[in-house]
């Protein structure tokens, strides 16, 4: 059976993660409130902001904007402007 979530991020209910994605109190939050539809928009951004910035995911400062990141994406005021970059749409 599909676990359902009410999606923070989408604003409605929908399918929820399968199991925790990332560790810790954040990572609660996001297998309680986060959809994988939405979970799968976090992932694109986070690739943009890896690839834009030129991050390395070893790197600990690197980790800890991406985390900072994903909590303003999901629960804070949305993703962060990326300079340069717009979407292929426009």
């Amino acid at each position: 059976m599909t676990r359902m979530v009410n999606c923070v991020y989408l604003k409605k209910e929908a399918e929820g993660l399968e199991r925790p994605t990332y560790p810790g109190e954040l990572g609660k939050r996001i297998f309680e409130q986060v959809s994988k539809e939405a979970w799968q928009q976090w992932l694109r951004q986070q690739t943009i902001l890896i690839n834009e910035y030129r991050l390395s995911p070893i790197d600990p400062k690197a980790r800890k904007f991406l985390e900072e990141e994903m909590e303003k994406f999901f629960f804070g005021e949305g993703a962060s402007d990326i300079d340069n970059w717009k979407p292929e749409n426009q």
